[in-house]
């Protein structure tokens, strides 16, 4: 008997999944088209991807063989290419080299121009714009034009405990002071990065000896 009202009970089942199939067989089929849709979508645009990075990987390639070599200026022009039709990280790395190469040729004013192009881009790490402003206001030590408050405006804020540039902005900023006049305010900044173990040992003796010049002058 149990296995009669166990058939009844599968045929029951049958007849509703039948019904359910015929009335929502389009929903289901659209929905799996549009997931192999997807997922081969997603396929070719990573084949894609794949594919572009690899161009501008031999292209990247090209352009620091031409600066390796001392062919700046076909460097720069190769570099700028690349810089201009890709957002990747090869376009970020070609600015760096941009700005490199300006400073190279005694324009340090292009090579800051550059530097603040790729903090401005939204589309930069945050790493990288930190490196870039770093990098900026080093080059900006030796511009006249440049004033020191420009100078501490951008690195202050990089110069808390913390922060992952933080003595290579202190020291940058102890040059500043150094520049203005304001030699305890220079004092204070190498004071900083020889009080902080976790300094680097190059950084570290560079602030001491300075410290000892200063406290001698």
């Amino acid at each position: 008997m149990g296995d009669i009202f166990r058939e009844v009970d599968e045929e029951l089942k049958q007849e509703r999944y039948e019904r359910l199939w015929h009335r929502y067989r389009w929903y289901i089929i659209a929905g799996s088209l549009a997931l192999v849709a997807a997922v081969a979508g997603w396929q070719v645009w990573h084949g894609y991807e794949i594919t572009q990075r690899k161009a501008e990987g031999k292209r990247f390639a090209v352009a620091t063989e031409l600066l390796r070599v001392g062919k700046l200026t076909e460097a720069d022009v190769a570099f700028a290419s690349l810089s201009q039709t890709t957002s990747s990280g090869y376009g970020i790395l070609a600015r760096f080299y941009q700005a490199s190469i300006a400073a190279q040729a005694g324009n340090a004013i292009e090579a800051i121009k550059i530097y603040d192009r790729i903090i401005d881009d939204s589309s930069t790490p945050d790493s990288m714009k930190r490196l870039a402003t770093v990098l900026a206001s080093h080059r900006a030590l030796n511009e006249p034009s440049i004033e020191a408050e420009t100078i501490r405006m951008k690195l202050q804020p990089m110069s808390i405990a913390g922060q992952p540039f933080r003595h290579v902005a202190l020291e940058i900023l102890a040059l500043v002071e150094q520049q203005v006049g304001d030699i305890e305010a220079a004092r204070s900044n190498y004071r900083a990065i020889v009080d902080d173990p976790a300094a680097a040992i190059g950084i570290r003796s560079r602030a001491a000896q300075m410290l000892n010049l200063l406290s001698a002058s």
